[in-house]
């Protein structure tokens, strides 16, 4: 950014004046940083409100006013320094009595007007017969107005063509900068230049608040800070809201008195006015004597501000008192704001390459996935350019209670508990990431792999469907400026209050239940993993529901040409088999008994074929039939299905019901036809003196039955001691017509009546397999899902 692109240039440099260029810096540095407080709330802030101290820095002056009268009703106590007016005969005043006409419409003015950008006003005073020139900052909070000056020597007053040197070296050098630490460091650099402050900092704010010094120059002599770190509580949170709110703080002299304000005959301590906005504002006793801890007499820091948060700042301290013009002021707030504005790019170009690799991957890995049967199967056929993606060590597949995991991972029943967990974690947002999972997470501080960095995606969570990436713990020595820990101490009062350190030499702390932190770009990734997979999913769903559209199509189709099939072959079978015992009856005795033998067999074959085409149409009908589903009540239609058996076969057979059958829902006839399909089969093919047929049900937990995986619904049962079935021929059981002996054994048969069973218990969105002992018996096991 440089000053041309950012409108610095409405007037021509000839024209253009320092109080000018003042003017319209502030009007570009304002249009960045009010979107970032607009949403700030004070009432966030810590216990000491350092807003409304009640008191000034003493190298100015300070008055309240009030609303519509502009009439004073606070000052500082040092208005007769810089006015020569003490404040009793100020009080209650109108403003008139210092300024003219003139400047306090100017005033008025200014005060319409965003004040960031028409700040400071040079206002020239008569104080004790003399004129002083001040520099004037005026601004509202709430109702009341306030009015700060600080006196300017007119030797001191910078031209614009001095200021516009000043500016324009520092950009050109931030601008050409091609990483963080880069532009961090020439920011240090040039803001020492400008102010000549001893030691000139990059302070940064990690995600818990703690700051460490990334960026240093200082006077030959001095003890570096580079790579130090400073604890949250150094700077609280209320003070990150200040910085927020002005970009640039100055402290010209950290062993200053305070001065109190006062109002009409009493001191201010009632009438706590919000200094949030005053430049004067006095500093917190905590943090002056911080400063004097480290020996430092005076202070700058100018915010650095990056997607609207305090990302940190830049830190200025001299050894001595040190007081810096409002047009220097202007040029380090301006520099700041350019070192803001290349925060995010710098950020982002310290990862390029990483995140090129990252996006490799994720294009390879999508690729990979649109090939895979199943998204479990694409994930794990990939499993190290999974893990790679968010630059983990291991990652867990969860869908539903199935976890599958890959690489360097907690266990199995650890993974389901933190899923459990994690359940509960995801609100609107469908990503959550940890450092410190036991932090949050306490059982992790047990995982035996080490497990403590956590980035958790939610693909589907009414599916239960997560992915999981973990990484270990990483211990890390961390060196602080002195001992992290504030020691507390006991004011006069006996209350407890915290202590700034008193040392600041180098202490080293070993952190321990961390990981490395998930970088944006990492997150990133494993969101537009999310994308992706939903997509592929939608896209998949796409297709299926077009194989289903055109499944149904010809599912339809063939039924109907099964029942005109059928149809159309039951005539001419009559005719051949009429024709046939016309033959028999009319012309017997000229054939004889070879030629009524083989007539007799086209009779039989006639009758077969017709039994197959009445059990074609009626499989076809099973499909085309809606079922009437009602409750069922399996104990009364098992007794009857076993009493038409009973008068239907001649033979002895036990029937047994070891407990009473639940109940289900279903088409009473379709189950009637069921049972009596399987209880007939095992009657038939059964070839021992003592035939016995059990019929039951089992848990789906039975661990000591073939259960399939994924059954949850109640398994039942039908199980005889027949003749069993080879092992090679359980798959093909179930294929209409299929035998599996010659046809006059065994009493025959189409072979269709388990095809039908099958097609009964899918139509009720069941299952059903057999479980055999050839020579020993069968078992067909079935499930109901209505």
């Amino acid at each position: 950014m440089t000053a041309d692109s950012a409108g610095l240039h409405s007037l021509p440099p000839s024209q253009m004046t320092a109080s000018d260029f003042i003017a319209q810096t502030k009007a570009a540095i304002a249009t960045i940083t009010d979107s970032a407080l607009e949403n700030a709330d004070l009432t966030n802030c810590d216990r000491e409100p350092i807003h409304i101290p009640n008191a000034i820095q003493p190298h100015g002056v300070l008055l309240a006013l009030s609303q519509p009268d502009w009439l004073i009703t606070q000052v500082s106590q040092n208005t007769e320094i810089y006015l020569g007016r003490t404040p009793d005969t100020l009080l209650g005043q109108p403003l008139s009595t210092l300024l003219t006409d003139a400047q306090i419409r100017q005033l008025h003015s200014t005060l319409q007007e965003d004040f960031e950008s028409v700040n400071p006003l040079r206002l020239e005073l008569t104080v004790e017969g003399h004129q002083q020139l001040f520099s004037a900052i005026v601004h509202k909070t709430n109702q009341t107005i306030i009015l700060e000056l600080e006196t300017e020597e007119t030797s001191a007053a910078v031209s614009f063509f001095d200021f516009y040197s000043l500016v324009k070296r520092p950009v050109s050098r931030l601008q050409r900068t091609q990483t963080l630490a880069e532009l961090c460091q020439i920011a240090v650099e040039e803001v020492k230049h400008i102010t000549n402050f001893d030691r000139v900092m990059v302070y940064r704010f990690d995600n818990d608040g703690a700051g460490s010094v990334i960026a240093e120059t200082h006077e030959a002599g001095m003890t570096p800070f580079l790579g130090l770190y400073y604890p949250a509580t150094d700077i609280p949170e209320q003070a990150k809201y200040l910085y927020l709110l002005n970009p640039l703080r100055l402290i010209p002299d950290a062993r200053y008195t305070p001065v109190p304000l006062v109002s009409e005959g009493e001191t201010s301590k009632d009438r706590a006015l919000d200094m949030s906005l005053a430049t004067l504002r006095s500093v917190s006793p905590l943090h002056t004597e911080y400063l004097n801890n480290m020996g430092v007499q005076a202070s700058a820091s100018i915010s650095l501000i990056c997607e609207h948060k305090l990302w940190g700042m830049i830190v200025c301290h001299h050894n001595s008192p040190r007081k810096l013009s409002y047009e220097v002021r202007t040029i380090c707030e301006f520099l700041g704001q350019v070192v803001s504005l290349e925060l995010a790019s710098r950020q982002d170009s310290e990862d390029a390459d990483y995140q090129i690799r990252l996006k490799t991957l994720q294009t390879d890995f999508v690729t990979a996935l649109t090939t895979s049967d199943s998204l479990l199967q694409g994930l794990t056929n990939h499993a190290q350019s999974l893990i790679e993606l968010t630059g983990a060590t291991g990652v867990a597949y969860c869908e539903q209670s199935n976890i599958t995991l890959l690489g360097q991972t907690p266990t199995q029943t650890e993974v389901s508990e933190l899923v459990e967990w994690l359940s509960k974690q995801f609100d609107q947002s469908v990503i959550y990431q940890t450092a410190t999972l036991s932090q949050t997470y306490p059982p992790a501080a047990d995982f035996e792999s080490g497990i403590k960095g956590l980035l958790a995606l939610a693909i589907s969570k009414t599916q239960k469907i997560y992915i999981l990436w973990f990484r270990p713990e990483v211990v890390q020595t961390i060196s602080w400026a002195g001992n992290p820990n504030k020691p507390f101490e006991a004011d006069e009062n006996g209350q407890q209050r915290i202590s700034p350190r008193q040392s600041f030499e180098l202490w080293k702390e070993t952190v321990r239940q961390h990981s490395l932190p998930w970088k944006p770009c990492e997150t990133e990734a494993a969101i537009e993993l999310r994308s992706a997979i939903i997509g592929l999913v939608l896209k998949k769903a796409d297709e299926l529901a077009q194989v289903n559209s055109e499944l149904e199509r010809s599912n339809v189709e063939l039924d109907a040409f099964a029942y005109v099939a059928s149809h159309d072959l039951k005539e001419p079978l009559r005719g051949i088999h009429n024709y046939s015992s016309f033959l028999i009856e009319d012309y017997g005795e000229i054939l004889g008994e070879d030629g009524s033998s083989k007539l007799q067999t086209l009779m039989r074959l006639t009758q077969r074929m017709e039994d197959l085409i009445n059990s074609l149409l009626h499989y076809s009908r099973l499909g085309r039939a809606e079922l009437l589903l009602e409750p069922v009540d399996l104990n009364d239609l098992i007794k009857g299905v076993i009493d038409v058996l009973k008068i239907s076969k001649a033979e002895p057979v036990s029937f047994e019901v070891p407990q009473s059958l639940p109940a289900t829902m279903g088409d009473r006839t379709q189950i009637i036809e069921l049972f009596t399909n399987l209880l007939s089969n095992a009657i038939k093919y059964n070839n021992k003196d003592e035939k016995r047929v059990e019929i039951g049900f089992v848990d789906p937990g039975d661990t000591t039955i073939p259960i399939p995986k994924g059954i949850t619904q109640t398994v039942f049962y039908v199980k005889d001691n027949g003749i069993g079935i080879r092992a090679k021929h359980l798959d093909s059981v179930f294929r209409i017509f299929k035998r599996l002996h010659a046809p006059g054994r065994y009493g025959g048969g189409t072979g269709a009546g388990l095809t039908i069973v099958k097609k009964i218990i899918e139509r009720h969105g069941g299952h059903i397999w057999v479980d055999s002992a050839y020579g020993k018996g069968s078992t067909f096991y079935f499930t109901l899902e209505n």
